[in-house]
Order: structure tokens, then sequence, then C-alpha cells
């Protein structure tokens, strides 16, 4: 398949740059994966399409402040670090700006701890491709504790916007800090929502995945199969485990709440059949693309995703190709809000 498959035009003009006030005042657009049919509903509308013995898995990775900016210790020249995964100790893979200039061995300097000392020391001790740089770092103190204080969310690139609040971009159930990203589907989510589902009777389970490079890693091929995700690190308990195993047994449906969460499970599934689930961990580079057959996922609650994205061929292995497509029109056509804090999308 040839990733322009999976192109569409999309205006700028519909790309959110800011959360809404009310996390479930989005727009949903529904589209029956067996008919074809897509509706175009509030996000509230989920608690009617979802059913008591329903499965909702959400992941509860928090968002790391990973954005670092300072200054290289012999220049003062600026500098941006995007912190994406811990390796060991005090190393970490990272994304570099501007990566031409930061080669192994120059120094970084980020805070100003007086006496012209910087609160966080940085060396490049390893070079990767596109920018990605191996990073070890330095300090007195508790390294997350400097994270928090020095660090920014890290927006996507496509969001010009300011963000005054950072727990807007962080899921209200957000538990497990890891992520370089936000699972954002799971943006919509308020606690008093989820309170709703659970007393009409849908079983709300999680699962962690850090959100890592393969997020901001673009497509460089053009032939989908040809395409290498990058791994990232995953956690199921044994009690979500439990909740997969009863809802498959009992005819239940399975609902993942944004691509991370479909990832996850289908990645668990590929481990284990479902009457054997059980709580595992390890690391997923799976990707999903059209011919694919889900083994645990029966629906999947996104938001829109980018052209020409890993994210685009998940949802139209899910649905089809061109019933993807088809809906992608349709909510441009009705000016849908696009990408990490816009609207959302039930397939099912």
């Amino acid at each position: 398949m040839n990733v322009n498959e999976f192109d569409f035009e999309l205006p700028e003009r519909l790309i959110a740059q800011t959360p809404l006030a009310d996390r479930t005042s989005s727009r949903l657009l529904t589209l029956n994966k067996a008919t074809g049919d897509i509706g175009h509903e509030r996000f509230t509308k989920l608690a009617e399409l979802l059913n008591p013995g329903d499965t909702l898995i959400l992941n509860d990775t928090r968002v790391m402040p990973a954005r670092l900016l300072g200054v290289k210790a012999d220049t003062g020249a600026k500098v941006e670090l995007l912190l994406l995964k811990q390796l060991e100790g005090d190393r970490w893979e990272t994304l570099a700006k501007p990566g031409k200039r930061l080669r192994a061995g120059v120094k970084l300097n980020f805070g100003d701890a007086g006496e012209g000392r910087p609160l966080l020391e940085a060396e490049i001790v390893a070079e990767g491709e596109q920018g990605a740089r191996i990073v070890e770092f330095r300090y007195e103190g508790i390294f997350n504790e400097l994270l928090d204080r020095l660090g920014e969310m890290p927006l996507p690139p496509y969001i010009k916007e300011r963000l005054d609040d950072r727990e807007r971009y962080q899921t209200v159930y957000a538990k497990h800090e890891g992520s370089a990203a936000a699972p954002t589907a799971g943006l919509h989510f308020t606690k008093e929502f989820l309170d709703e589902l659970a007393r009409k009777g849908v079983r709300i389970g999680y699962i962690t995945l850090h959100v890592g490079l393969g997020t901001f890693r673009p497509m460089s091929v053009d032939t989908v199969e040809e395409h290498t995700m990058h791994a990232e690190y995953y956690e199921l308990s044994e009690e979500t485990a439990a909740m997969l195993r009863e809802a498959k047994a009992g005819g239940g449906r399975i609902v993942a709440v944004g691509t991370t969460s479909a990832r996850t499970l289908e990645t668990v599934a590929a481990r284990y059949a479902y009457e054997e689930l059980r709580a595992c961990s390890g690391w997923t580079d799976i990707f999903i693309f059209p011919g694919y057959e889900f083994k645990l996922v029966d629906a999947l609650l996104t938001n829109f995703h980018l052209p020409k994205s890993t994210l685009v061929m998940l949802v139209s292995a899910l649905a089809g190709r061109s019933a993807i497509m088809r809906a992608y029109k349709e909510a441009v056509d009705r000016e849908y809000r696009f990408f990490s804090f816009g609207d959302a999308m039930f397939i099912y």
C-alpha cells in the first residue's frame, strides 16, 4: 500500500489550538464499521452508545513536563530537548534542537542555581537519526522535581497557542508518569462522566502505555509495509487482564479509548489467547494497518489524526480505508476540530 492512499486535505483552521472549557462538550462523529453509517453527535452521546457489559479500556499514563529549554555551556546558544524515554539511570533518549549543532560531547545547561551554576546539566553521549540524541544528566537533588520545575508540557508542533493550565494536557485519570505526549482521546472524559458510565454498567479498566518517539516521527517511506514503529513501554495489570477475560467470555465489547490503548491491547493479544490473559509488561512496536485482524478491540474512541499518519492507518484497519476517508471528508466538510485538542470519533 502507498502511504498517499491515507492522505486528505485538511484546512489549517480546523487544527484545534486550545482545549474546550468543558472536556465533555466536544463533538462526536460515529462510524458503524459494519454498515458504514456515519452520525454526528455530542461527546456525551457515548453514554447511550455504550452498553451494560461493555468494557472501556483507558491509558492512565501521565505526561512528563518533558520539554527543556536551555543553552550550550560553551557558547550560550539556545537549545531544546524533548525527553522521550529513560534508558538507564540518568541517561535519556531525547529529540534535540538544533540537532546538527548538538554532537556527542556537547554540554548543555538548564535553569539557574545562582553564582553562574545551572540547576541541571546534560552531556550528549551519542547521536541518533533525525535529531535523536542520548543525553546524560547531572544534578543535585531529585530529577523529577527539577523536571517539574524546569520543564514545559511537550505540546505537538501544530499547536501554536500557549497552554496556561498543564492539567488540560493530562487525562483526569493520569497516574503513571512517563509519556512525551498525552493519550488525547482520553482528554474528553471527566470523573463525573466516567462515574455515569460505571453506573450504567460499563466496566472501566486501565492499561499504561508511555507515548514516545513514534508519536513525533512522520513516515519517511513511500510504502506502508516498509515503516518501522518505535518501541514504547506498556503495562497490563492483573485486574485489567481479568476484566478482559471476563468481557470476552461474556460476550461484551472491549472498547479502547485511544490508539495507544488499542495498540497495547493488540500487543497483549499477540502474546496470549484471551482465556490466558494475565498481567504483563514490555515494549511494543506493533504497527497496525489495513489487513490486520483485531483480536481484542471491538470498538474504538479516538480523535482525528494527521494525514498519512500511522494512526489513520490504524483506524483504517478497524473500519476500512474507504469508510475512514469518507468519514474524514465529512468531518472536514462539517468543520470538526482536529488533532490533540479536537473532537472525537467513535468506531463501533
